[in-house]
């Protein structure tokens, strides 16, 4: 394991500044002073100031930062979801306006139809887009084989484990084969181990597919053992102020979390919410 120390880079005013790493990869995703404002009856309330970034092709970038500091908000608007108050955010290349069809979304909760098995709930993604049907059944089959879920495509929701149904969610938002796989605390509602396992789960997953993937989470751990770089966020309202680079080799397994360069990434994040008095993430 490299013995190199790990890297602070802070962020800049303008997104070519907040470049953390060279990086030979297009950038694929791209804020330009994209701020989040809502009106409310006592006027108007600041929820994300002007945000510089970028998102390089096949990067894992995840988003730290205490509760409330517009961390989903970053990731609806970069789906389309919720629109931008100001600035420009880009997704390979062009203006975000409205909902994206190239990204796959996944929450906190499978959000599997109970009434359908593993592989239509899969395929569901397949009906609502009026995809060719054939070529989704075998691109299904292929993510379940990738996913290790063979010989489950016909049990329903309730007689998967928690963790199986996130797998299920994934492989239903990576079944159009969108470049971007966007995360909202998919992992939160499990149980540590289960979690750790997870991620050892998304991260195969990922190296397998080679999406594009933003990860919302509380989790600096996670974050850390994920990730290519850390955005950290401010609280509300939310701004990013430092971004790491993770020189962690691939794959990494759960010892990984044992070493000194890995408890040095997690005391340099955990700083961050020190000093602003907050330490939600844990």
């Amino acid at each position: 394991m490299s013995s190199a120390k790990p890297a602070l880079y802070a962020v800049h005013p303008t997104a070519a500044d907040a470049e953390a790493a060279p990086n030979a990869a297009p950038v694929l995703i791209e804020g330009r002073a994209v701020r989040k404002t809502y009106r409310t009856q006592d006027g108007e309330v600041e929820t994300l100031k002007p945000l510089d970034f970028r998102i390089h092709a096949g990067e894992f970038v995840s988003v730290v930062g205490p509760s409330g500091c517009g961390k989903s908000t970053l990731m609806k608007m970069v789906a389309g979801l919720l629109p931008t108050s100001g600035g420009e955010l880009l997704l390979s290349g062009r203006p975000v306006r409205g909902p994206q069809t190239n990204v796959g979304i996944v929450f906190q909760s499978a959000l599997l139809l109970p009434w359908r098995r593993v592989l239509d709930n899969i395929l569901l993604q397949a009906e609502i887009r009026n995809l060719p049907m054939a070529a989704a059944r075998e691109r299904a089959a292929a993510l379940i084989g990738m996913a290790g879920l063979k010989g489950f495509e016909n049990k329903y929701p309730w007689q998967l484990s928690g963790g199986m149904q996130q797998r299920v969610a994934i492989l239903r938002a990576l079944l159009h084969d969108p470049p971007v796989l966007l995360m909202d605390e998919p992992f939160g509602a499990l149980d540590a181990m289960t979690r750790e396992r997870m991620n050892l789960e998304l991260q195969r997953i990922w190296m397998a597919a080679g999406k594009t993937v933003l990860l919302i989470t509380h989790s600096i751990p996670e974050a850390i053992f994920l990730s290519d770089r850390v955005f950290v966020m401010s609280e509300r309202p939310g701004s990013i102020t430092a971004v790491y680079d993770i020189a962690l080799p691939r794959p990494r397994t759960l010892d990984v979390m044992g070493s000194e360069q890995f408890a040095t990434y997690a005391r340099q994040l955990r700083a961050h919410f020190f000093a602003q008095g907050t330490l939600d993430a844990h």
